[in-house]
């Protein structure tokens, strides 16, 4: 089974223009979407929502609900956009996903995940995944996440990513859910030795190249989150390191690689800052990265942008700020 390095959806974060701007960086990782509403792809603006500029990284869209005929009818609408696969949300924890009953509360029935899971699997021809936590609230019992994983891949589901923290649902703030609730690697190795032929890859707490080796010697992937968003350049050295493919642009490369991209997205009405503000981290680490966030802070966010100021900003991004912050 080919180990795989993946980017984690994350709300407001991995939109289908920080997929763009990382795939200038990696060629070999696989990303996933934010989370989108099931029902948000049935009744809204589905092109808006769900099309993407072609890349050759494996993208997965990554959906929410609980609803198995509206799952069903959401995945049969997305298949053909150029997804990969669709993952089900059983792991997120914020209260608004709550009460739409989404994400990790699902782990609470499990009989209506392996509904939704079987909805999906008989509508599409793309894979059906999951992504999941441990366990929830007061529910961190092994036998537990085994009968659940079992449950979901009888449904259907064709691959398993677990972030290995439990999810407190009532207590912790989503953000307190990523840090607070201790990391348990060991269940998600248990879980691969359970299911040997399956495809097990395990998120939560990975920041380093010896993090991700470690892992790809016991479970078959790692999806790595904030590490990435909050530098992500630190996809060239898993290039490097991890991949072996020492033909990475540079940070200025990259920076130059992704203004037809703008030019073609602003052209379209898409704001400046809806774009660059995936940059900010771009030369984090770099001596001089705090003068590239303050040129952003002071030249992205134009309203209702004509493109000769986008070409203009774009110009001087080119020649001077990247160019100048390179080690």
């Amino acid at each position: 089974m080919i180990k795989t390095v993946s980017v984690a959806p994350m709300m407001d974060c991995t939109d289908k223009h920080e997929i763009y701007f990382l795939s200038l960086i990696s060629k070999n990782i696989h990303f996933y979407t934010e989370m989108i509403v099931s029902n948000a792809i049935i009744k809204g603006d589905r092109n808006k929502l769900l099309s993407f500029k072609k890349i050759s990284n494996p993208v997965t869209l990554q959906v929410g609900g609980s609803n198995p005929k509206e799952l069903a009818e959401a995945c049969k609408i997305s298949e053909d956009y150029g997804y990969k696969e669709i993952n089900l949300n059983l792991g997120c924890p914020s209260k608004k996903v709550q009460k739409n009953k989404f994400g990790a509360c699902l782990m609470q029935e499990p009989s209506l995940v392996g509904r939704c899971i079987e909805a999906m699997s008989n509508s599409t021809k793309l894979p059906i995944t999951i992504k999941t936590r441990i366990g929830y609230n007061e529910v961190e019992d092994f036998e537990f996440l085994k009968k659940f994983i079992q449950t979901t891949k009888d449904a259907g589901s064709k691959k398993f990513i677990i972030h290995a923290r439990r999810a407190i649902l009532k207590k912790l703030t989503p953000k307190e859910n990523l840090n607070i609730p201790p990391l348990k690697y060991d269940f998600v190795y248990r879980l691969k030795e359970f299911f040997k032929k399956d495809e097990i890859i395990i998120n939560g707490g990975i920041k380093t190249i010896q993090d991700i080796k470690s892992h790809l010697e016991k479970v078959d992937g790692t999806m790595i989150g904030r590490a990435i968003y909050h530098s992500p350049y630190f996809l060239a050295e898993i290039e490097k390191k991890i991949f072996k493919n020492y033909d990475v642009p540079s940070r200025s490369e990259v920076m130059e690689n992704l203004i037809p991209y703008i030019q073609e997205q602003t052209s379209k009405g898409v704001q400046l800052n809806h774009i660059m503000r995936h940059t900010v981290g771009l030369f984090h680490g770099q001596i001089g990265s705090k003068t590239w966030k303050q040129y952003l802070s002071k030249n992205m966010c134009i309203r209702n942008a004509d493109l000769q100021k986008v070409n203009h900003i774009m110009d001087q991004v080119k020649k001077t700020n990247p160019l100048s912050l390179e080690r």
